[in-house]
């Protein structure tokens, strides 16, 4: 039942695990690499099935909510919880960053462990973004998810990069 009660913070930090582990990786074998982030990706998004099973349709609270003291001088807060609405948005980001990794298996080359850590860092941030309960925290998660998309398509785009990067900066900034 523990697990069941922590089910999101796992899910929350599992991208983050296994960016760490990309780091502390130390040779740049690319089956490794790229096993090692498939792997943390899809059990992501194993988690997130489990918590749209154990999600209870009955209740129109936040489920599985979690709070945790951030900095206890200031008494701030970090608390988590999901609701009907981001349970699935949850569900898709943790469908579609495996299938994104997946999409760019054969065409991405250089600097593999930096491009897989981004998009494992980037679903952290995604994930955040819709199961942090703190309007502060939410713009910070929101804010962060731009840093690994814009090195993303900044570093590792094979088209006309200067301009779509530019296109997301505007974009962004507007």
């Amino acid at each position: 039942m523990l697990l069941v009660q922590n089910l999101l913070s796992f899910t929350l930090l599992l991208p983050l695990f296994g960016s760490f582990l990309l780091l502390v990786t130390p040779f740049q074998n690319k089956p490794v690499l790229k096993s090692i982030v498939l792997n943390f990706s899809c059990l992501t998004f194993i988690s997130s099935l489990f918590i749209w099973v154990f999600f209870d349709k009955s209740i129109g609270t936040f489920q599985f909510t979690e709070k945790f003291l951030w900095i206890p001088i200031l008494s701030i807060n970090f608390p988590l919880g999901i609701d009907g609405i981001s349970l699935f948005f949850v569900i898709l980001t943790t469908m579609l960053i495996p299938l994104c990794l997946l999409a760019s298996w054969e065409s991405v080359q250089a600097d593999l462990k930096k491009y897989f850590m981004a998009f494992l860092i980037m679903e952290f941030f995604l994930i955040g973004v819709f199961c942090i309960l703190d309007l502060l925290l939410f713009y910070i998660f929101f804010e962060s998810v731009l840093i690994p998309m814009y090195l993303i398509v900044g570093v590792w785009d094979l088209g006309n990069g200067k301009l779509e990067l530019l296109i997301f900066f505007s974009y962004t900034l507007f």
